[in-house]
């Protein structure tokens, strides 16, 4: 017995051995996939993509988007499928970069359960990088959702930040302020492409061996 994709008996064969032959409709199959549901249309709350171990892929393109600033594909050390990592343009700790979803997206509420799932995983595995690196004892995980939260670009992003004694000569609450005039990018030096780089490429090799 040959069913189609939509439960229908197109061919069965007799008792006994025999062979079938059906006719494929490709006019029919082209049409059912063009008119099929797009991610935005899905049921997320009842239909969830299957989410493996994560892949570090090969950038796939030359500039992202990171709300309305163009972040160039040096500053880029992790993509996945729905999200990219990429080091800081004024950093004011070691270690301290950004993870944001593909997708342009302002508000934690918008993702979509894949992302959040992604983006959390990304989160994860970079601290785990960032700590060994740089010896640090703590991370902060920060996200201001949305303007009245602090957030000056418009596109949900996640700051991973390793921590030690050290920090701020011990008064750790100040990551908040350094946080705020972060976010209005007051008070720290621009880095050059160059040196965002080269950054980039040591996390790039510390995450994926391989690549040394």
């Amino acid at each position: 017995m040959i069913v189609d994709p939509w439960g229908s008996v197109v061919a069965q064969c007799q008792d006994g051995p025999s062979i079938a032959l059906a006719e494929i409709n490709l006019h029919r199959l082209h049409d059912i996939r063009v008119n099929q549901p797009v991610m935005s249309h899905r049921r997320h709350d009842l239909y969830r993509l299957a989410l493996g171990p994560l892949q570090l892929l090969e950038p796939s393109r030359e500039v992202y988007d990171f709300g309305e600033y163009p972040i160039q594909k040096g500053s880029v050390f992790f993509e996945t499928t729905f999200c990219i990592a990429f080091v800081n343009l004024k950093p004011f700790l070691p270690g301290h970069i950004l993870v944001v979803p593909k997708r342009r997206v302002e508000r934690f509420v918008d993702l979509i359960y894949e992302e959040i799932a992604d983006l959390f995983h990304v989160v994860q595995v970079v601290q785990k990088m960032l700590e060994k690196k740089y010896f640090a004892t703590a991370t902060n995980i920060s996200i201001q959702d949305g303007y009245d939260a602090g957030q000056t670009v418009r596109h949900l992003h996640v700051h991973v930040i390793p921590r030690k004694p050290s920090d701020f000569e011990g008064g750790h609450d100040q990551l908040y302020e350094e946080l705020e005039s972060h976010e209005k990018g007051k008070n720290r030096r621009a880095r050059t492409q160059d040196e965002m780089s080269a950054e980039a490429l040591e996390y790039r090799r510390l995450l994926n061996p391989a690549e040394n």
